[in-house]
């Protein structure tokens, strides 16, 4: 069928109309997000060039909480009633897990480079920081690595919603090589000879330091180190109660000691 010049661009342009009006719907601020915490965006684990494993996350998505005058309403702070409470899982109990789902104890760093393919790289990753490391190294199993990146995306979406700046939790040790604990042991008197370092299943997270990703464009409740502290505790707990993983409160060492479960 034929059809007019005029009646062409006539339709063109009710389409063009058409799909503006959708983009603007689909844009309205009266649409909520979904929560991101349980979400089901996808982690995956690649090859990378040097024959290491890395993982791959796409970005979560963001709760945000409308009021009737679509204002932003932060969630409660509430931390946990006690530190040594609600972490007490001790070395022993950790060990248990740390050789189910670990490599075997690595010997040396020449033995870590022949365990690669077994291994996650994570010191790359949006979520998290890892510090320079010294005694340690900073590869995970599989299993771990997912952990650890799940427990940095959910510490990002509670700092989100409760209207606290973003910051990036800092990892302070990862896998230690019997080597590596041994060299320890002579100035940490604390350091077990167990360390559940050694299968690459547990690392360190500080509770005392972070590093700020965001600098807030609209006026934000200033944020302490302590309250970023309660935070991370809260996200842990979660983490914990969901059967994640053990979590140890180090007084001393000023860091959660976490083993994957």
């Amino acid at each position: 069928m034929k059809i007019s010049k005029t009646k062409y661009l006539h339709t063109f342009a009710l389409v063009t109309v058409l799909l503006a009006l959708a983009r603007c719907a689909a844009e309205s601020p009266l649409f909520t997000e979904s929560p991101a915490a349980g979400g089901s965006d996808s982690l995956s684990v690649v090859q990378s060039d040097d024959d290491s494993l890395l993982a791959v996350s796409q970005p979560p998505a963001k709760e945000v909480v409308m009021t009737a005058d679509s204002g932003f309403v932060p969630h409660r702070i509430l931390s946990v009633p006690s530190f040594k409470t609600t972490f007490p899982d001790s070395n022993s109990v950790q060990l248990q897990s740390a050789e189910r789902y670990g490599v075997p104890a690595v010997r040396n760093r020449a033995d870590a480079e022949k365990r690669k393919r077994e291994l996650v790289y994570v010191a790359a990753n949006p979520y998290f920081h890892v510090d320079p490391l010294r005694e340690s190294i900073p590869y995970l199993v599989p299993r771990a690595s997912v952990l650890l990146q799940d427990i940095g995306r959910a510490f990002y979406d509670s700092l989100y919603i409760k209207g606290v700046p973003l910051h990036q939790i800092i990892v302070t040790s990862v896998l230690r090589t019997e080597e590596d604990v041994a060299r320890l042991r002579k100035h940490n008197g604390n350091a077990s000879e167990n360390s559940c370092h050694r299968f690459g299943t547990t690392f360190d997270i500080c509770y005392n330091r972070y590093v700020t990703v965001q600098t807030a464009a609209q006026p934000m409740r200033q944020v302490r180190n302590d309250t970023l502290k309660w935070v991370l505790s809260e996200v842990l707990r979660d983490m914990r109660q969901s059967e994640r993983c053990y979590v140890k409160y180090e007084v001393k060492q000023g860091c959660f000691h976490i083993t994957v479960r």
